[in-house]
């Protein structure tokens, strides 16, 4: 699904009743996957970076395309220009399924621009690069102003502290707007649960304050858009690690349309 589509359905679908229940077999969507997200409850203000910590906490175990992103919209004045997704994927033509990808496209139209990431790329892929992950491990993505040219995409392993660039987005934007994160998952409906726990996002307003979220609304690809029935988001609060978990194959106990707060001791 391109990221145009997503905030389109997002906005179609947010009321629309849940309808069928697709357990089994892959996701007859557009793109061949079924799509889940938590749109952030960000201030209503122009934003110049936002953040957030994943961690896969059960890793898939096919071979499939699994994307855990967080996505940015792109404005210039009060008008939007574009938009862009940034994160980690399980890629099983990578190395140990391993991969990057910082991508976006321009409301014009097209693919934007950016510059040559210094990471390789098993496939040769501008946007989607090799980057040795692993499951259990809490990596820190961010999107801001890069100090070259456009927008960056970076990545900080909090196990070592050490920070990848991934690459620029070239696109002339003032600011960021609407975050969320996704997973858009490649995997039949009943193949093996999978989930990835979110932690920690914080956007940034262009006048420098800092906002921890608190709180997300859920959406889910609906049953006509080719979406699994059984994917769902939960808080969760073991271990003493407080955040949302993205979770397939499972029962869905929170529906579209949902707003979860975290706990109070998180704030």
């Amino acid at each position: 699904m391109g990221l145009r589509d997503i905030v389109e359905r997002l906005l179609a679908s947010a009321t629309a009743p849940a309808g069928g229940q697709r357990l089994t077999g892959p996701p007859p969507s557009g793109n061949g996957a079924s799509s889940f997200h938590l749109v952030w409850d960000a201030p209503p203000v122009p934003l110049a970076e936002a953040e957030v910590t994943i961690e896969v906490i059960e890793p898939p175990t096919v071979s499939k395309l699994y994307f855990w992103a967080m996505q940015v919209n792109f404005e210039r004045g009060a008008g939007r220009v574009g938009g862009a997704h940034f994160g980690l994927q399980y890629h099983p033509a990578y190395p140990d399924a391993g991969a990057i990808n910082w991508g976006g496209y321009a409301d014009v139209g097209g693919e934007l621009d950016g510059s040559v990431s210094t990471l390789p790329s098993a496939l040769d892929n501008i946007n989607t690069r090799t980057y040795h992950w692993e499951s259990g491990r809490r990596y820190r993505y961010r999107v801001a102003r890069s100090p070259e040219r456009g927008w960056r995409g970076s990545i900080v392993d909090l196990a070592t502290g050490a920070e990848t660039v991934v690459r620029d987005l070239w696109i002339e934007a003032d600011h960021l707007t609407g975050p969320m994160v996704w997973s858009e998952v490649f995997a039949d409906c009943d193949q093996p649960s999978t989930a990835v726990r979110w932690t920690d996002p914080v956007v940034t307003t262009v006048d420098g304050q800092r906002f921890g979220i608190e709180a997300v609304r859920l959406n889910y690809q609906t049953h006509g858009d080719g979406g699994c029935a059984n994917t769902d988001t939960t808080v969760d609060t073991s271990g003493g690690t407080v955040g949302f978990v993205q979770r397939t194959a499972t029962a869905r106990t929170n529906p579209s349309g949902t707003r979860l707060v975290l706990p109070t001791s998180r704030r």
